[in-house]
Parts: structure tokens; sequence; C-alpha cells
């Protein structure tokens, strides 16, 4: 799932009644920023050197890596991999959303019924071997990532797409099922590779086989020097097919990025202290606002620097497993909402770095506040009766515990919705009809994450309710996320401007069924899947606001999640004496990912 996400960041097409497109790009409104022929992307330094090394620590929360293949089910593949090896048909441009540019295509095609998109490839396009990638290469990709060995969430967001057709060596045609305003940039975000990564004798190997083995990929970098399991360092191609093209020039400046694991967060933090790598993200307040500090940050080798962006707050959440039968009464889940302390922790252990998260859409066009307007309301009333009723008045706002608020009086609630539920304190314990006491386990795979649960369980116990937290390591807790065995987790959901198909994997009915799928709620509900198909059929910015709007509130009303906190900066900490970097920020990225791409070393 977290693969498909990065290819779908791209994500937006226009399918509407208009004449066909035909372009060295594609917009969701037709309204690409950069025209044909742009020299270069305006966040970038087009004359910023190429040479030394970037080093980083590692980004995913593995504690090594056991593959090169970044896309089958099992095992962990080295961070970074997929961004730094694999090129795409589209790239997206980090300073507008809903938009791509040719980067292995040079021409982007959709005719006016919006049934298919035609790309044209670059005839200098090279993978690392040195054979041009091709049309066959393209469907191969496709249909390897259709098949049967990688995440289900592939198949879930391409659901609509009928086949890829080979038109000729450079051309491809991917036919759709119907017309589907993101399908183009969709496929246009996958990555693509060699039919020939896996091949041993002339025969290529299933792809759940292909462990080790070396992609063949077209995109800036390669595998380098390797301390398997633990570093890993990726090389510069100096004759990359595309260093010279527009939507390239001014990244990809480092010879080398170094990416280094280390076993948890305290040891990242010292690794940094002492100067072994160059750049690291902070997501916890108190790290940022008590522990980086030392000598190099005196001298200002070290520098804290906070970026504000654009990006959608996304939805950072408690997820509560519906699957398990005593979370499936929403008001068992409002209930335990109510118990989390927000404004208690933002005093007392995140400096108040954070704001509240709420709905799905947060810091975008689609999220919706106060009464539903009457556009809204016409899709939600053929579902009167599968959805909550609250969901016709106003927008869901998280409680709060200041001012007029407390918790006291959220507890209060809390009970009087339990009991309506049929939960009441007996015993000592919350229980039910049955004597079962209200006993939820909390999964994480880091020792760290109890602190920030602490109040949260300790408001739970004054309800009789016990949340057990259990730590596993990360391949045992990934497993079980990925078997959906778990009562309550978190999970940060990186938020987008333009949601489409991939809503689909995350609330659809099909995938809650669907092991590895990024359903983790288990959300099975015919409302959410219309609201997400109408939402994906939007023809305008006019019908895809409602729809967006409307799917927020169903989801936010049933309270499958428990909205976390978000943030409007980067914070990251980087050596000022090795890199330098562009004056501003883009202002719809990740802070690394500007980093990797458009710094370099001074």
């Amino acid at each position: 799932m977290r693969i498909l996400l990065r290819s779908l960041c791209l994500v937006c097409a226009v399918l509407g009644a208009a004449p066909s497109w035909a372009a060295h790009g594609y917009a969701l409104w037709r309204d690409l920023k950069y025209p044909a022929g742009f020299d270069h992307f305006d966040y970038v330094n087009p004359a910023a050197p190429k040479g030394g090394e970037l080093r980083l620590v590692s980004n995913i929360r593995t504690s090594t890596f056991d593959k090169y293949n970044p896309f089958t089910i099992k095992g962990s593949a080295p961070a970074y991999l997929l961004g730094l090896m694999f090129d795409s048909l589209l790239t997206g441009s980090l300073d507008e959303t809903g938009s791509g540019y040719g980067l292995l295509a040079e021409d982007v095609e959709v005719p006016a019924d919006g049934m298919s998109v035609t790309f044209r490839l670059r005839p200098q396009a090279r993978f690392h071997n040195g054979d041009p990638v091709l049309a066959a290469d393209v469907k191969h990709s496709y249909d390897t990532l259709v098949g049967p060995h990688t995440s289900p969430a592939y198949k879930t967001s391409l659901d609509d797409v009928a086949g890829l057709d080979v038109l000729d060596e450079r051309t491809v045609r991917y036919r759709f099922r119907k017309p589907n305003r993101e399908l183009p940039l969709t496929v246009g975000g996958l990555p693509v590779f060699s039919r020939k990564w896996g091949m041993e004798n002339g025969k290529t190997k299933p792809f759940d086989q292909v462990v080790t083995d070396v992609p063949v990929t077209s995109g800036p970098y390669k595998i380098g020097p390797v301390n398997f399991g633990k570093d890993i360092t990726y090389v510069r191609d100096p004759s990359y097919w595309a260093k010279d093209l527009n939507v390239k020039r001014g990244t990809d400046n480092f010879d080398r990025i170094t990416v280094k694991i280390y076993k948890d967060n305290t040891a990242r933090l010292e690794a940094l202290k002492a100067g072994e790598f160059d750049l690291m993200t902070f997501y916890s307040a108190g790290d940022w606002a008590r522990r980086v500090k030392g000598k190099r940050f005196d001298t200002g080798e070290l520098v804290k620097g906070e970026f504000r962006h654009r990006l959608p707050s996304g939805f950072q959440s408690y997820v509560l497993n519906t699957r398990r039968e005593k979370l499936k009464d929403p008001r068992v889940r409002q209930a335990l909402g109510l118990a989390v302390d927000f404004e208690w922790m933002s005093r007392q252990m995140f400096y108040g770095s954070y704001q509240r998260v709420n709905g799905l859409f947060g810091n975008t066009d689609c999220a919706a506040s106060g009464l539903p307007s009457p556009e809204e309301v016409a899709l939600l009333t053929p579902w009167r009766g599968k959805i909550p009723d609250a969901t016709f008045g106003p927008m869901t706002v998280p409680p709060r515990t200041d001012g007029d608020s407390s918790l006291r009086a959220n507890l209060r609630k809390a009970q009087a919705l339990l009991k309506e539920a049929g939960w009441e304190v007996r015993d000592g314990a919350l229980r039910n009809a049955q004597g079962e006491a209200m006993v939820l386990e909390y999964l994480d795979s880091s020792e760290g994450g109890v602190r920030g649960l602490s109040p949260w369980i300790r408001a739970l116990e004054k309800l009789g309710i016990a949340l057990n937290f259990r730590m596993v390591d990360f391949a045992l807790y990934q497993q079980r996320l990925d078997q959906f065995d778990f009562d309550i987790m978190s999970i940060n959901f990186q938020g987008t401007h333009n949601p489409g198909q991939e809503f689909a994997d995350l609330f659809g009915s099909k995938a809650a069924k669907m092991e590895n799928s990024g359903n983790f709620a288990g959300v099975s509900n015919p409302a959410v899947d219309a609201l997400v198909t109408k939402m994906t059929s939007a023809k305008s910015k006019a019908e895809l606001l409602p729809a967006c709007r409307a799917l927020e509130r169903v989801i936010s009303h049933s309270y499958y999640l428990i909205p976390q906190w978000t943030s409007g900066t980067h914070r990251m900490a980087y050596n000022a004496w090795r890199l330098a970097r562009p004056e501003n920020i883009p202002p719809y990225t990740r802070g690394e990912a500007w980093a990797i791409s458009t710094w370099w070393r001074k």
C-alpha cells in the first residue's frame, strides 16, 4: 500500500466531455503551470553542481532490509530505492497539485470520451543496462504490478483499467472500463522496469522469486556499495538518459546517497549529533524541543530548520478495527475518542507544535465544514438508514478539554454512549450483558509509542476500559497489520488535494476483505463505495467537491478513526557545512524528498 501511495502522489486527471487532450503533460482541470518547452521547474537551481555525498538515515521503521524488490508483499526493501531507481511515464511537479509532466513519455493523449490514455515513449529513454525503454516493458511492468505477487492495493486502485495495448514499439494505450478522471495519471505514475529484471537462462522467474536480483531500471541512481541488511549507497548514473530533460534539470545532484539504518530513534539522534549523517526529519515534538542540541549545533555545523508547506493535513489517526466484535458499535468508537485529551497533550508533551486533525481532507478544498450543502445532501439521501443520522447535521469537530469543555464532561458523554451500547461498569470493569470486560489491545512496533498513549490509557481506565499496550518487532507488526490482527493501532495517512481511487483501497468494501489492503478499519458500507465512485468519476471540480465532502462526513460520523494531530511545517536538522539548498521549499512536497531531489553538496 505505501509503495502504491508513493506512485499516486501525482494522481489527478481530467476526463470531461471536452475535446481530446494531447500535450507534454496532464492536469486535473487542464491547468498545467508549465507550458510546452519550459526550461526547468521554478523551485530548482538549474546550475546546481553535481558531486559529493548525501548521508541519510533510513526513513522506514524496519531495522534491516532483505530484498531489492519493492513491490512484492514479503520482506523489506531498502529506503528510497523506489524513488531513486525507477522512472515512470509521468512525473509530478512539487509546486502545483494535480499535474504530471512527461518523463519516459514525450506525449500524453486522452480522447474526449475519457475511455483511454495513450503515451508515446521518448526514443532516448534507456535502462541502466543500455536497453531502450519500449512499450513491451511498460506492458510487462503493468501486468506484473496487477499480478498475484504484489500488494492488492495495486489491483484495487487499477480496478477500472481494462487493459494495456501495445500500439507500436514506443506507444502504449491504457483502456478504461469507464471514464475516470484520475486514471491517466494513476497509470502514468506507475514505475516502469525492464522485462529482463529477474531473468535467468533466458527465462523470467516468478515475480515473488525476484528478491535480491538488482532491478533493471531507468532512474537516476543505481545500487552501489551495500552492507546487506544494514547500509546501502545509491550512486548517480552519469549517463542517466533524462539528465538534460526540463523535468530533471537541477535535480539528482548528489553523486552518492548513502542510507544508514539505526536500531531506534535514540540511536539515530545520537548518530546525527556525532556527524554520522547529514539530514534528519523529526516527528517528535519532544525531541525537537529538548534534545536536538549539542556541540555541532552550537558551532553552526548542524542547523535546525522549520519549513512551512501547504500539504494536506492528512488523517493521522488511531485506527479502530471494526472486524473486532467490541468495536463494531459506532457509539463505542465515539466513546473511545471522547477520552483523548489532546489539549493536555499539546501543553505537556507537544510544546504547542501540533494542530488537531479533523476528517480526511484537512487543508484542502475537499474539507467539509458546517452543514452539508444541497449537493452533498442529494448524494447522502439515498443512503439514509445505512449511514449515521448525524451525517446530515454539522461536520464532526474533535472533542476539546479547554475553555468551557473538560475531560470530565467528555467522559460523562462517553459513559452515556457506552450505556446505550450495552456496556456498564460492574465488578470494577466495563462489561456487556454477557459479563465480558472491555479489554482492548493497542499494537505498536516502538516502545516510544507508550508515552503518547499513556494519557488515553489513564482516561479510559476511568470508564472501566483496559487498553493494553503491546509492542512487537516490526516484522510481526507488519504481518499483523496485513492480516488485520489488531484492535487499535496508529497510522499516518497522507492526505491529497485530489482524492481518487486510492480511497477504495482505504475504505472500500472489496478491500475490507483483502489481506494486505489499506482498509485497516474494516469499512464495508455501500454508501462509502458509491461516494468513492462519485468522487473518481467527477468530470469537474463542481462534481468532485460535494462527493469528497460527503465521503468525509460519512467516515467521520462513523468514528472508524480517532483523529490525532498534524503539523504545518517540516522539521529538519541538517549539516549546513556540507549541504546547500534552493532558497524556498516548494509547497507540495515532503521535506526529505525536497532535499534528496534538489539540494546539492557544497
